[in-house]
């Protein structure tokens, strides 16, 4: 049985150990923080596609018990005027409704559920270098201790100390936005709960969503030049939310009262992605979620990309004969879905730009959901799902090896 060492307990991480716990693999998952939660306040969306693969994970329920859903999508101008109202995703399918909840909540019960089924979580592991040697991969941590396995696995997020040995130069790139978020028990919203607005601003992107016990969570992506980093370690709270309100109240929308009626600190970061085109894996090393394709949050896919990822991973170990190919086969399923997602989010992020590319190749086209689902079925060999049972990814597939 392969031994396998992930770095990170995020969302990510978590889930993927979830996978490759269920695929039969000996799976320990090292996190630095001493506790469940890398980031305890911001709330984000899972997506249907990311319910579908938390179901292949056998942890609908877990997450179904918190956070609440969302059936429909709003649409509101810059004056206010409802201008759609749709139906998201498959919002009859109690499993796969899209889902509003805490990351930290998420990352909690993630961790939970992977303690109930006996995987190891080791906290305060924070990895200071690895080697990858003949016959195995050796972490070493800050507190002394060492660990070894036969794959690692990098999940180590959008400062992923893994990507800087796996693809020096390889940095985060600012993608146009500041984004913001908060909560209200007490704003001027009476639409009910069950969906999303979104709201198309003069000078902003707003969305807010209140939940059944009458608390409206909200977001804001500003176009402007980067946050200092300065401003994001030691924020000026009342400042925040007093620029926040000027710049809404240029519309005739509940934005601005929604952020005046927020009482506890409004969180604010830089939307920034990962290069599409590079490198994933060296050796006995994969990077996986924002380690591998962060992405800008405008199309609200980041944790919903990182489930598809531990699904479809512990799949590929699971089918190809070998671990190089099994990698080969994963990095060729996972390519074109996830820098199609960072191509068109910074996009709506930038307007019209499009992100930079690590070589020439042209940014790949997105895979249909038809193809996905396969994908992630859990009884389907995935080297069926792209045409091939030998041992390693199909004719003209990416190959991002070092």
């Amino acid at each position: 049985m392969k031994r396998i060492l992930v770095i990170g307990g995020g969302i990510a991480g978590t889930a993927t150990a979830l996978a490759l716990h269920k695929a039969g693999f000996d799976v320990t998952v090292h996190e630095a923080h001493t506790d469940t939660a890398e980031d305890i306040g911001a709330f984000l969306t899972l997506a249907g596609n990311g319910m579908r693969a938390l179901a292949q994970l056998d942890a609908s329920d877990a997450v179904t018990a918190i956070g609440f859903p969302l059936r429909s999508l709003r649409l509101l101008d810059a004056q206010g005027t409802e201008v759609a109202h749709a139906p998201m995703g498959e919002a009859d399918n109690a499993l796969l409704r899209y889902r509003c909840l805490r990351r930290g909540e998420l990352n909690a019960v993630l961790q939970a559920e992977a303690t109930r089924r006996g995987i190891r979580i080791s906290h305060g592991k924070r990895l200071r270098s690895f080697e990858d040697g003949p016959n195995e991969v050796i972490a070493r941590f800050t507190d002394g201790s060492v660990a070894t396995g036969d794959l690692l696995i990098g999940a180590d997020g959008l400062n992923s100390t893994i990507r800087r040995s796996i693809a020096p130069g390889v940095e985060p790139l600012y993608a146009g936005q500041r984004v913001f978020y908060g909560y209200a028990s007490s704003a001027p919203v009476t639409d009910g709960t069950g969906h999303i607005t979104m709201v198309r601003g003069s000078n902003s992107s707003f969305g807010y969503a209140v939940s059944p016990g009458g608390e409206t969570y909200w977001f804001a992506r500003v176009t402007t030049e980067a946050i200092p980093a300065e401003e994001i370690t030691a924020p000026q709270a009342l400042r925040r939310r007093e620029q926040l309100v000027e710049l809404l109240r240029e519309d005739a929308t509940p934005a601005a009262g929604i952020v005046a009626a927020s009482t506890d600190e409004i969180m604010a970061t830089n939307a920034t992605e990962i290069p599409p085109g590079a490198p994933w894996r060296s050796g006995r090393t994969l990077l996986i979620g924002d380690a591998a394709h962060a992405a800008s949050p405008a199309t609200g896919q980041g944790a919903s990309m990182a489930l598809e990822d531990a699904v479809i991973l512990a799949k590929s170990l699971r089918d190809a004969p070998d671990t190089e190919s099994a990698l080969s086969l994963y990095e060729a399923c996972r390519r074109p879905r996830v820098e199609h997602n960072i191509t068109v989010s910074g996009r709506i992020s930038r307007g019209t730009h499009t992100p930079s590319r690590t070589g020439t190749a042209p940014a790949p086209q997105r895979p249909g959901e038809d193809t996905l689902i396969p994908q992630l079925e859990w009884g389907i060999d995935l080297r069926t799902v792209l045409g091939t049972d030998g041992p390693g990814a199909p004719e003209g597939t990416p190959d991002a090896k070092p």
